[in-house]
């Protein structure tokens, strides 16, 4: 038997593995080990037990309330709080506007087809640092003063203190609204993941989902007795008070994410939808549908 192993292939590779795999588990033993010796005896403390201590540092803005006294635990998840709620804001505004850019560099309109690729190169080409800093030195320096904001809609107000947005503010029990929202997401999704599975999925259902949810969570909100208002910002004196505040570096970032990454979505839908074959273009107008209809279906 010891003969028939030693000559299989199979069992020579699956042994070479095996020691390989101890050989760098040991070594990776004898590093930590010898890590944690050298620090112990120079009085360095090695563990997460830093976690629970006080951070004793402030975070300018962050999404969930924070203070210095909390603890390092709660300064990362207030950070990786931070990096999802801009993400999200990056990903859906990204994604909206390389739509508008990629169909905009297929039209047959000559101008708007040149302006979009000009957009689509100039933005690929250039480092995302580069944009970040650019759109930072604007948000901090050529923005006007607050008592000057610039004031495109009812409610929101931009100058050089940040942008300023009414305020959705929530009075009772707000970890029953976070916990409908979440129930209500997770139905969601798993909806519009089983009808996509069973039929053929159009934007008039995934509309209907989204406001079916969202007067659902209301109703229930209503009913375990919520109460919602808005806030405005107002200027007084030097600043703007109430609402809810963009920091300038916030805004600076979210722009540039969103123009960058949006040259690159713009080209992944040009490409996809150049992708589709002549004569489906061609069968879609020949039943009289539009360009828009064709591609919708």
């Amino acid at each position: 038997m010891l003969a028939s192993l030693w000559y299989s292939e199979r069992a020579r590779n699956w042994t070479a593995q095996i020691c390989l795999l101890l050989a760098c588990v040991a070594l990776f033993t004898w590093l930590y080990d010898n890590t944690v010796t050298n620090l112990t005896a120079r009085g360095i403390r090695v563990g997460l037990d830093f976690l629970g201590r006080q951070a004793n540092f402030p975070i300018s803005e962050s999404v969930v309330d924070y203070d210095p006294s909390d603890t390092f635990f709660w300064a990362f998840a207030v950070g990786l709080t931070n990096t999802l709620f801009l993400s999200l804001i990056a990903i859906v505004l990204s994604t909206l506007l390389g739509l508008l850019v990629g169909l905009g560099r297929r039209s047959s309109n000559p101008l708007t087809a040149a302006v979009t690729g000009v957009y689509i190169t100039a933005i690929r080409n250039t480092p995302l640092i580069v944009q970040l800093l650019f759109w930072y030195a604007l948000a901090t320096t050529a923005l006007p003063s607050p008592r000057n904001a610039f004031n495109p809609v009812a409610g929101i107000f931009v100058s050089l203190r940040g942008v300023y947005l009414p305020r959705l503010h929530v009075e009772g029990d707000t970890n029953l609204l976070w916990a409908i929202a979440a129930v209500g997401a997770a139905l969601l999704v798993a909806g519009i993941r089983y009808r996509r599975s069973h039929e053929r999925l159009t934007p008039r259902l995934i509309s209907m989902a989204i406001v079916a949810y969202l007067a659902a969570a209301i109703g229930i909100a209503a009913i375990a007795g919520l109460d919602a208002s808005v806030t405005l910002p107002e200027l007084k004196g030097f600043n703007f008070v109430g609402g809810m505040r963009l920091s300038s570096e916030f805004s600076a970032i979210i722009i540039g994410l969103v123009i960058y990454t949006s040259a690159f979505i713009a080209e992944i839908i040009r490409g996809g939808i150049d992708a589709v074959g002549k004569g489906q273009w061609e069968a879609g107008r020949s039943i009289g549908l539009t360009d828009r209809q064709t591609l919708s279906k």
